[in-house]
């Protein structure tokens, strides 16, 4: 077998005997389904909203370059600093060096950090790193991979939890939702006091006037994005809309699709680093926040997916990681199915972001049944552009094995089977 096809199809059965994973994401659907559907009943104007929403994505990704331009340049007159990062690898060289070397950071959840491979870049150059997502924290406590976009430790159901936090503590830890919760408050809430710098990611930026927006549930992302001296925050540049109003819009939409919540529990508005100018009128930077704001804009196949008529649409998602809860084979290989991104659309964005080795079998997976595309508030073809994929990934050598052999028994034979030609029949 393929050595790309190999690796990648002992991770998918690892996934499928696991029924400690199988359990954590089936009582996850569960609760995501329900509550999904709660919330949309209350918000009927959630059906307009989302369509205005698709028409801003539209346009933004058509401007997405002069967006980004804009974004960068309303951060650098507030007294921020902005950079564009055309690649990964560019994105690391920017965090270390602002980071420095020997720092305590803290972490809320970015999935553009987790793209660039930001945590193992920072640690190896000597800083010590924490996440403070819930389930980002346990999976880094477990080494392991998220599995979902948005519940990165969806599939570890709570004994489990409890059995890490044991460990970590070196004392018995019940598994008790509400007690686990406490244990990681606890735990982290002497590292945001003492954190050398803060990094977040952005859900939506104002493009006009450089707010950054950031939605969470926990509170642990306004800790870091406040009690630090310095703050980073790091998104794609498909992010970026052009102003306000079109930002509020996508934070309406976002959390009933993400959550199944009305509205997240925390919206933060970030314009520029903390100031004060209470005496004699005199702007003072760094008062109670941050002295000091970055904002870094990722590139890394955005551009090149932008200008794709084929792709283009997947830089319309929002990230609220519904259509992985939908989706009857992300149920089964959870995390396997995708590399860094999950699921059809994970596929699609895994491409374009970690090349075509990580994904060339995980393609094979997806029905294409079209469940994402019903549940996608903006309506994303993804079955259609992973069918474009698969046909692009063949032509760069990446065919299943064994649909290789169909097709080359269709050159020589005529059939699919294997079986040789017999006389001159047709």
């Amino acid at each position: 077998m393929d050595e790309w096809l190999n690796k990648k199809d002992l991770e998918f059965r690892e996934w499928m005997l696991d029924e400690r994973r199988r359990l954590g994401i089936d009582r996850a659907v569960k609760a995501y389904v329900s509550a999904k559907e709660t919330a949309l009943q209350k918000m009927p104007e959630l059906e307009e909203m989302r369509k205005e929403v698709r028409m801003i994505k539209e346009e933004s990704i058509r401007k997405m370059p002069e967006l980004a331009k804009a974004a960068m340049d309303a951060i650098i007159d507030l007294k921020g600093m902005a950079y564009l990062a055309k690649d990964a690898k560019r994105a690391q060289e920017i965090f270390k060096e602002v980071v420095g070397r020997g720092k305590l950071v803290v972490k809320s959840k970015s999935l553009t950090s987790e793209e660039i491979c930001l945590n193992e870049a920072l640690e190896e150059a000597g800083n010590t790193v924490y996440e403070t997502d819930l389930g980002e924290f346990i999976i880094q406590l477990r080494k392991e991979k998220p599995s979902h976009i948005i519940n990165p430790s969806v599939h570890v159901p709570r004994e489990e939890v409890a059995k890490t936090f044991s460990q970590l503590l070196k004392r018995e830890v019940k598994p008790d939702i509400n007690g686990l919760v406490s244990v990681a408050r606890e735990f982290l809430r002497e590292k945001f006091c003492t954190a050398d710098v803060g990094i977040t990611g952005a859900n939506v930026v104002a493009a006009k006037t450089g707010t950054i927006f950031i939605i969470e549930n926990e509170g642990n992302a306004r800790f870091v994005s406040n009690a630090p001296p310095i703050h980073i925050a790091i998104t794609g540049m498909e992010k970026v809309v052009p102003t306000l109003s079109d930002a509020f819009k996508v934070v309406q939409v976002l959390p009933p699709y993400a959550t199944g919540v009305l509205m997240a529990a925390y919206v933060s508005l970030i314009t520029g680093p903390s100031k004060t100018a209470d005496i004699e009128k005199t702007i003072v930077y760094g008062a109670h926040g941050p002295k000091a704001l970055h904002l870094v804009l990722l590139d890394n196949g955005r551009t090149e997916m932008a200008n794709s008529p084929d792709f283009r649409e997947a830089l319309y998602c929002l990230r609220c990681g519904g259509c992985m809860y939908e989706c009857p084979v992300y149920r089964i290989l959870g995390g396997s199915f995708g590399n860094n991104y999950f699921g059809g659309i994970g596929i699609i964005w895994s491409y374009f972001t970690r090349g075509s080795e990580g994904v060339a079998a995980a393609i094979n997976a997806c029905t294409k049944c079209g469940r994402c595309k019903t549940v996608c508030p903006l309506e994303i073809d993804v079955p259609k552009m992973v069918e474009t994929l698969k046909s692009r990934l063949v032509r760069e050598g990446y065919a299943h094995p064994r649909h290789r052999e169909i097709m080359e028994s269709i050159a020589k034979n005529k059939n699919p089977f294997g079986l040789e030609r017999q006389g001159n029949g047709s």
